[in-house]
């Protein structure tokens, strides 16, 4: 998966104000953010298949004292499905910044958190 460009990577909520600096923004949600529209979250992309799993997500449930653990389980359903991720980042124009979106409250303790150090070493 290791690219020529070494890609900028950012995570921002979906709540937060889009920027011209964002570059290609993706939504790494399964599910779409509550009481946003698509003009809104202006993503280029949805990434539903980057999302953890619906059965890791539950199990996680934003709970501070499992997210070593979620990160571990996470990192190894990304690298169990890295046909997704290729697929998705070769979708990805890598002379731009990436900019992860998603819902999550917590700006540290969170999947896309997980996500960006998992695309930034391998990626």
């Amino acid at each position: 998966m290791s690219g020529k460009l070494k890609m900028k990577i950012q995570i921002k909520r979906v709540y937060d104000e889009p920027s011209a600096t964002d570059g290609t923004r993706v939504l790494v949600d399964r599910l779409w953010p509550r009481g946003i529209t698509k003009e809104q979250a202006n993503i280029t992309l949805w990434a539903k298949t980057l999302a953890p799993s619906t059965e890791l997500r539950k199990w996680f449930d934003h709970d501070p004292e499992k997210f070593k653990r979620f990160a571990e389980r996470y990192r190894r359903e990304l690298s169990e499905n890295r046909s997704d991720v290729e697929a998705c980042m070769s979708q990805i124009d890598r002379r731009k910044r990436l900019t992860l979106i998603y819902a999550a409250k917590d700006p540290a303790i969170n999947h896309a958190a997980v996500l960006k150090q998992f695309l930034d070493e391998t990626c």
